[in-house]
């Protein structure tokens, strides 16, 4: 059995699956078959319009990755930085490293 290459599917095709897939009346197989997507597909669209219906008309959309401190990540980079450079120092005099770099 060969394997179909990788489709894809666009926003409006999806919208019109997964409103499909929430009004009654057929099932996810049926949807899946009619529009030629894998089942396990449609029940993920519908997941997806169910999750972010709220944001079309105005509602707090929930983000979903946290917010980055910056500040932080830039003062770990220091620190990584410093303990890299005194650790090829140390193995450079060990010489267990080159000092070619």
């Amino acid at each position: 059995m060969s394997r179909r290459p990788r489709r894809n599917h666009s926003a409006a095709f999806k919208a019109k699956v997964a409103i499909e897939a929430l009004a009654d009346g057929k099932t996810i197989a049926e949807i899946a078959q009619k529009h030629d997507v894998h089942p396990n597909q449609v029940t993920e669209w519908r997941r997806q319009l169910m999750e972010r219906a709220a944001g079309v008309f105005g509602g707090p959309v929930a983000s979903e990755a946290a917010p980055v401190d910056l500040k932080a990540l830039h003062a770990k980079i220091g620190q990584l930085t410093l303990e890299n450079d005194f650790l090829e120092g140390a193995l450079t005099k060990a010489g267990l490293l080159s000092a070619k770099r």
